[in-house]
């Protein structure tokens, strides 16, 4: 039997940031979306999705859920069957960029939330094309949806997060790299680095994709992730 696949959203977004996913894969595989939208620490909110997963599963993770998911397999790896990281890092921030975030949070928390998000997902994050508006709307509404504090909690966590390097390079399981060719906050050097940092891990970078590939080209991720569960499994 197929082990289930278990979708972790990013900074305030949820299921439907992996909706073409959700509707292709579940035809022959168990899909679930945990979300990311509870504590302060990367590691608090990766002890509550440990809390709602299956007793072993196939994890994918984009941005912030990606970092999630490297520190769930990081406490349970016997419960990650396999991983699929996309757009995201296993750096922690540098102080600067910690720092940065602070005047984000004190605007959210003086009422100009819709403001920041806007500025947090701008239109340069998306490659130009017909559905780029309809992307950024749909982004604005899950971020607004999960609510200023939900981001500031989450920004929170990005904050504090640790250095994952040394955990990736310990993973023993089939792993996939997702890289859009034309993400500024994601790019593709730093997607190869992670890629590199793990036994095994497959690379995939879509051409004129940006930092939203679930949404910007669904069917390609869909075949890459298909391709990703078809692996087989390794040894432990």
């Amino acid at each position: 039997m197929r082990e289930p696949l278990v979708l972790l959203p990013g900074l305030v977004c949820d299921a439907r940031l992996y909706g073409p996913q959700i509707a292709d894969l579940s035809r022959d595989h168990a899909v679930m979306v945990a979300p990311v939208s509870e504590g302060e620490r990367i590691e608090e909110i990766a002890s509550n999705v440990l809390d709602v997963l299956p007793k072993r599963c196939a994890l994918a993770g984009w941005g912030l859920g990606g970092i999630v998911a490297m520190e769930v397999i990081r406490r349970a790896p016997d419960r990650v069957t396999r991983l699929c990281l996309m757009s995201t890092t296993p750096l922690p921030e540098t102080p600067q960029q910690a720092a940065e975030r602070d005047p984000r949070i004190i605007r959210v928390r003086a009422g100009k939330y819709a403001q920041v998000i806007r500025e947090e997902y701008h239109s340069d994050l998306l490659m130009p094309g017909p559905w780029r508006a309809e992307i950024l709307a749909l982004v604005e509404d899950m971020a607004l949806g999960q609510g200023p504090d939900c981001f500031v909690r989450q920004s929170r966590a990005l904050q504090r997060r640790r250095d994952q390097q040394a955990n990736l390079r310990r993973i023993n399981a089939p792993v996939l790299i997702l890289s859009g060719a034309e993400d500024v906050r994601a790019p593709v050097k730093r997607q190869s680095f992670m890629a590199e940092l793990i036994p095994g891990a497959e690379l995939t970078v879509l051409e004129g994709v940006a930092h939203f590939p679930t949404l910007e080209a669904p069917e390609q991720v869909c075949a890459a992730l298909r391709s990703w569960m078809k692996r087989p499994l390794l040894l432990r």
